[in-house]
Protein backbone atom coordinates (compact mmCIF):
# COMPACT_ATOMS: atom_id res chain seq x y z
CA UNK A 1 0.00 0.00 0.00
CA UNK A 2 1.23 3.69 -0.65
CA UNK A 3 -0.36 6.54 0.25
CA UNK A 4 -0.16 10.03 -1.46
CA UNK A 5 -0.97 13.27 -0.32
CA UNK A 6 -0.47 16.34 -2.61
CA UNK A 7 0.13 19.51 0.61
CA UNK A 8 0.58 22.06 -1.67
CA UNK A 9 1.12 22.54 -5.66
CA UNK A 10 2.28 25.60 -7.06
CA UNK A 11 4.58 28.83 -7.04
CA UNK A 12 3.29 29.42 -3.75
CA UNK A 13 5.07 26.00 -2.30
CA UNK A 14 5.10 22.49 -3.44
CA UNK A 15 5.34 19.47 -1.18
CA UNK A 16 4.09 16.16 -1.47
CA UNK A 17 3.80 12.83 0.95
CA UNK A 18 4.25 9.25 0.27
CA UNK A 19 3.40 7.12 2.93
CA UNK A 20 3.82 2.96 2.73
CA UNK A 21 3.17 -0.09 5.31
CA UNK A 22 6.84 0.47 6.54
CA UNK A 23 7.73 4.65 7.01
CA UNK A 24 6.62 7.77 4.78
CA UNK A 25 8.95 10.61 2.65
CA UNK A 26 8.20 14.27 2.12
CA UNK A 27 9.12 15.23 -1.47
CA UNK A 28 10.12 19.23 -1.73
CA UNK A 29 9.67 21.10 1.12
CA UNK A 30 8.55 24.53 -0.04
CA UNK A 31 5.46 25.52 2.26
CA UNK A 32 5.64 26.96 5.67
CA UNK A 33 6.68 24.80 8.12
CA UNK A 34 3.25 25.64 10.00
CA UNK A 35 1.45 24.71 6.82
CA UNK A 36 2.84 21.71 6.85
CA UNK A 37 2.12 20.53 10.28
CA UNK A 38 -0.96 22.17 10.25
CA UNK A 39 -2.14 19.63 7.67
CA UNK A 40 -0.49 17.01 9.28
CA UNK A 41 -2.37 17.43 11.84
CA UNK A 42 -5.56 17.48 9.56
CA UNK A 43 -4.91 14.58 7.85
CA UNK A 44 -3.48 12.18 10.49
CA UNK A 45 0.18 11.96 9.95
CA UNK A 46 2.57 11.25 12.45
CA UNK A 47 5.86 12.91 11.92
CA UNK A 48 7.72 9.95 13.93
CA UNK A 49 6.61 8.01 10.26
CA UNK A 50 8.72 10.23 8.80
CA UNK A 51 12.43 9.21 7.30
CA UNK A 52 13.66 12.05 4.88
CA UNK A 53 13.30 14.58 2.41
CA UNK A 54 13.58 14.60 -1.76
CA UNK A 55 14.83 18.00 -3.23
CA UNK A 56 13.84 17.60 -7.02
CA UNK A 57 15.41 21.58 -7.26
CA UNK A 58 17.01 24.58 -5.46
CA UNK A 59 14.39 27.24 -6.22
CA UNK A 60 12.32 28.56 -3.20
CA UNK A 61 8.91 27.14 -3.81
CA UNK A 62 9.98 23.76 -3.40
CA UNK A 63 13.40 24.34 -0.88
CA UNK A 64 11.58 27.62 1.64
CA UNK A 65 11.47 25.66 4.68
CA UNK A 66 13.81 21.85 3.55
CA UNK A 67 15.75 23.61 6.80
CA UNK A 68 13.15 24.10 9.47
CA UNK A 69 11.42 20.48 8.78
CA UNK A 70 15.15 18.83 8.65
CA UNK A 71 15.69 20.57 11.80
CA UNK A 72 12.42 20.17 13.60
CA UNK A 73 12.08 15.98 12.92
CA UNK A 74 15.67 15.19 12.53
CA UNK A 75 15.23 14.36 8.88
CA UNK A 76 17.87 13.82 6.19
CA UNK A 77 17.78 15.81 3.41
CA UNK A 78 18.66 14.13 0.22
CA UNK A 79 19.53 15.59 -3.39
CA UNK A 80 22.47 15.94 -5.73
CA UNK A 81 25.26 18.13 -4.49
CA UNK A 82 24.26 20.69 -7.22
CA UNK A 83 21.32 20.65 -5.82
CA UNK A 84 22.42 20.85 -2.05
CA UNK A 85 24.87 23.37 -3.37
CA UNK A 86 22.16 25.74 -4.43
CA UNK A 87 19.88 25.41 -1.25
CA UNK A 88 23.26 26.63 0.48
CA UNK A 89 23.09 29.67 -1.90
CA UNK A 90 19.17 30.61 -1.75
CA UNK A 91 18.65 33.40 0.45
CA UNK A 92 15.03 32.72 0.39
CA UNK A 93 15.81 29.49 2.68
CA UNK A 94 15.79 30.70 6.29
CA UNK A 95 17.66 28.03 7.87
CA UNK A 96 20.20 25.97 6.34
CA UNK A 97 20.59 22.36 6.41
CA UNK A 98 22.55 21.00 8.64
CA UNK A 99 25.91 19.47 7.55
CA UNK A 100 25.13 15.82 8.87
CA UNK A 101 21.27 16.11 7.73
CA UNK A 102 22.81 16.27 4.34
CA UNK A 103 22.99 13.27 1.68
CA UNK A 104 23.99 13.76 -1.54
CA UNK A 105 22.12 10.83 -4.58
CA UNK A 106 23.84 10.07 -7.50
CA UNK A 107 21.02 10.65 -10.72
CA UNK A 108 20.35 7.26 -12.22
CA UNK A 109 21.40 5.35 -9.53
CA UNK A 110 19.11 3.87 -6.98
CA UNK A 111 18.87 3.93 -3.65
CA UNK A 112 16.95 2.54 -1.04
CA UNK A 113 14.93 5.26 2.09
CA UNK A 114 12.11 4.16 3.70
CA UNK A 115 11.67 0.97 2.02
CA UNK A 116 11.22 2.90 -1.34
CA UNK A 117 13.62 2.43 -3.99
CA UNK A 118 14.44 5.43 -5.50
CA UNK A 119 16.19 6.80 -8.59
CA UNK A 120 16.29 10.45 -9.61
CA UNK A 121 16.43 11.56 -12.95
CA UNK A 122 17.68 14.63 -15.52
CA UNK A 123 14.47 17.04 -16.26
CA UNK A 124 15.19 20.34 -18.06
CA UNK A 125 14.75 23.32 -15.92
CA UNK A 126 16.80 26.53 -15.01
CA UNK A 127 18.19 25.87 -11.93
CA UNK A 128 21.50 24.62 -10.76
CA UNK A 129 20.11 21.11 -11.39
CA UNK A 130 16.84 19.67 -11.59
CA UNK A 131 15.43 15.71 -11.22
CA UNK A 132 12.41 14.11 -11.10
CA UNK A 133 11.94 10.64 -9.08
CA UNK A 134 10.78 7.25 -10.19
CA UNK A 135 9.78 5.72 -6.51
CA UNK A 136 8.81 1.86 -6.63
CA UNK A 137 7.68 -0.43 -3.90
CA UNK A 138 5.30 -3.40 -3.49
CA UNK A 139 5.40 -3.92 -7.21
CA UNK A 140 3.97 -0.24 -8.45
CA UNK A 141 5.98 2.41 -9.57
CA UNK A 142 5.11 6.16 -9.07
CA UNK A 143 6.74 8.89 -10.30
CA UNK A 144 6.65 12.36 -10.01
CA UNK A 145 8.07 15.47 -12.51
CA UNK A 146 7.66 19.03 -11.59
CA UNK A 147 9.09 22.32 -13.60
CA UNK A 148 9.86 20.66 -16.80
CA UNK A 149 11.25 22.44 -19.15
CA UNK A 150 10.65 20.14 -22.17
CA UNK A 151 9.41 16.98 -23.12
CA UNK A 152 12.80 14.88 -23.55
CA UNK A 153 13.19 11.01 -23.95
CA UNK A 154 13.85 11.00 -20.41
CA UNK A 155 10.68 12.33 -19.50
CA UNK A 156 9.10 9.82 -21.79
CA UNK A 157 11.13 7.10 -20.64
CA UNK A 158 9.94 7.51 -17.10
CA UNK A 159 6.13 7.58 -17.57
CA UNK A 160 6.39 4.54 -19.67
CA UNK A 161 7.49 2.62 -17.01
CA UNK A 162 5.31 4.35 -14.39
CA UNK A 163 1.75 3.28 -13.22
CA UNK A 164 1.25 6.65 -11.13
CA UNK A 165 2.21 9.83 -12.45
CA UNK A 166 3.03 13.85 -11.20
CA UNK A 167 3.59 15.38 -14.56
CA UNK A 168 3.67 19.49 -14.55
CA UNK A 169 0.91 20.86 -16.48
CA UNK A 170 2.14 24.72 -15.66
CA UNK A 171 0.49 26.99 -18.25
CA UNK A 172 -2.17 27.74 -21.17
CA UNK A 173 -0.63 29.37 -23.99
CA UNK A 174 -3.05 31.65 -24.85
CA UNK A 175 -3.42 32.63 -20.98
CA UNK A 176 0.53 33.14 -21.06
CA UNK A 177 0.77 35.03 -24.45
CA UNK A 178 -2.50 37.04 -23.54
CA UNK A 179 -1.84 37.81 -19.83
CA UNK A 180 0.18 40.48 -17.73
CA UNK A 181 3.42 39.25 -17.58
CA UNK A 182 6.13 40.85 -19.61
CA UNK A 183 8.00 39.41 -22.79
CA UNK A 184 10.77 37.80 -20.95
CA UNK A 185 9.28 36.52 -18.10
CA UNK A 186 6.53 34.60 -21.12
CA UNK A 187 9.83 33.58 -23.07
CA UNK A 188 11.37 32.37 -20.08
CA UNK A 189 8.39 30.38 -19.12
CA UNK A 190 7.89 28.92 -22.73
CA UNK A 191 11.47 28.17 -23.18
CA UNK A 192 13.54 24.41 -23.05
CA UNK A 193 13.95 25.34 -19.57
CA UNK A 194 10.96 26.62 -18.04
CA UNK A 195 7.55 24.66 -17.63
CA UNK A 196 5.69 22.37 -19.22
CA UNK A 197 2.25 23.51 -20.50
CA UNK A 198 -1.40 21.88 -20.40
CA UNK A 199 -1.26 21.03 -24.47
CA UNK A 200 2.80 19.36 -23.40
CA UNK A 201 1.74 17.33 -21.11
CA UNK A 202 -1.34 16.12 -23.14
CA UNK A 203 1.54 15.25 -25.94
CA UNK A 204 3.71 13.48 -23.27
CA UNK A 205 0.92 11.46 -22.48
CA UNK A 206 -0.48 10.13 -25.74
CA UNK A 207 3.08 9.27 -27.02
CA UNK A 208 3.57 7.30 -24.17
CA UNK A 209 0.23 6.05 -22.56
CA UNK A 210 -0.19 2.24 -21.76
CA UNK A 211 -2.47 0.29 -20.06
CA UNK A 212 -0.27 -0.35 -17.03
CA UNK A 213 -0.45 3.76 -16.54
CA UNK A 214 -3.41 3.82 -13.99
CA UNK A 215 -3.59 7.48 -12.04
CA UNK A 216 -2.07 10.99 -13.47
CA UNK A 217 -1.97 14.50 -11.67
CA UNK A 218 -1.56 17.32 -13.28
CA UNK A 219 0.43 19.73 -10.72
CA UNK A 220 2.40 22.90 -10.15
CA UNK A 221 -0.59 24.83 -12.22
CA UNK A 222 0.14 28.86 -13.07
CA UNK A 223 -2.32 30.84 -10.71
CA UNK A 224 -1.84 33.46 -13.38
CA UNK A 225 -1.74 31.57 -16.53
CA UNK A 226 -4.21 28.12 -16.17
CA UNK A 227 -7.20 27.25 -14.33
CA UNK A 228 -7.36 23.56 -13.27
CA UNK A 229 -10.16 22.57 -15.20
CA UNK A 230 -8.70 24.27 -18.20
CA UNK A 231 -5.71 22.09 -17.63
CA UNK A 232 -7.86 19.32 -17.16
CA UNK A 233 -9.94 19.65 -20.38
CA UNK A 234 -6.99 19.99 -22.61
CA UNK A 235 -5.33 17.00 -21.14
CA UNK A 236 -8.72 15.10 -21.76
CA UNK A 237 -9.21 16.40 -25.37
CA UNK A 238 -5.98 15.77 -26.48
CA UNK A 239 -6.34 12.33 -25.24
CA UNK A 240 -9.60 11.51 -26.48
CA UNK A 241 -8.33 11.77 -30.05
CA UNK A 242 -6.38 9.14 -29.75
CA UNK A 243 -9.06 6.75 -28.09
CA UNK A 244 -7.89 7.38 -24.54
CA UNK A 245 -10.31 8.14 -22.10
CA UNK A 246 -9.91 9.53 -18.61
CA UNK A 247 -11.49 8.03 -16.33
CA UNK A 248 -12.23 4.81 -17.95
CA UNK A 249 -8.51 3.89 -19.21
CA UNK A 250 -6.91 5.95 -16.47
CA UNK A 251 -8.07 8.63 -13.78
CA UNK A 252 -7.13 11.99 -13.81
CA UNK A 253 -6.88 14.93 -11.32
CA UNK A 254 -5.04 18.26 -11.14
CA UNK A 255 -3.52 19.18 -7.46
CA UNK A 256 -4.55 22.35 -5.88
CA UNK A 257 -2.01 25.15 -5.68
CA UNK A 258 -2.47 26.28 -1.72
CA UNK A 259 -4.49 23.58 0.03
CA UNK A 260 -3.84 19.60 0.24
CA UNK A 261 -5.20 17.00 -2.47
CA UNK A 262 -6.27 13.61 -1.43
CA UNK A 263 -5.09 11.65 0.13
CA UNK A 264 -5.46 8.50 -2.03
CA UNK A 265 -4.36 4.98 -1.48
CA UNK A 266 -2.63 2.60 -3.81
CA UNK A 267 -3.55 -0.74 -3.50
CA UNK A 268 -1.97 -3.05 -5.19
CA UNK A 269 -4.60 -6.15 -5.22
CA UNK A 270 -6.44 -3.36 -7.28
CA UNK A 271 -6.17 -1.14 -10.19
CA UNK A 272 -7.85 2.05 -8.98
CA UNK A 273 -7.35 4.18 -6.17
CA UNK A 274 -9.68 4.83 -3.41
CA UNK A 275 -11.10 8.30 -3.42
CA UNK A 276 -10.54 11.00 -1.88
CA UNK A 277 -12.46 12.30 1.09
CA UNK A 278 -13.87 15.73 0.39
CA UNK A 279 -12.78 17.13 3.43
CA UNK A 280 -9.49 16.31 5.55
CA UNK A 281 -9.34 13.77 7.95
CA UNK A 282 -10.00 14.16 11.62
CA UNK A 283 -8.51 12.02 13.41
CA UNK A 284 19.22 4.26 0.54
CA UNK A 285 22.11 3.77 0.19
CA UNK A 286 24.21 6.96 0.59
CA UNK A 287 27.33 8.99 1.59
CA UNK A 288 26.87 11.99 3.96
CA UNK A 289 29.21 14.69 3.23
CA UNK A 290 29.63 18.16 3.99
CA UNK A 291 29.16 20.63 1.13
CA UNK A 292 32.13 23.16 0.35
CA UNK A 293 31.11 26.46 0.72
Amino acid sequence: MIKFLSIGSGSSGNCYYLENDEAAILIDTGVGIRRLKRSMKEYGISPSKLKGILITHDHADHVKAAGHVSHEYALPVYATQLVHQGICRNYHSPKIIESDKIVFIEKDLPFTLAGFQITAFTLPHDSSENVGYCIEYGGQTFTIMTDVGAVTQNVLDYISRSNYLVIEANYDEEMLRGGKYPKVLQDRIMSGTGHLSNHQAAQALSDTFHPDLRHVWLCHLSEENNHPELARKTVEFHLRSFGIIAGKDFQLDVLRRLIPTGPWVIDDSTSLFDEPPLTPPKEGNSIRMEITK
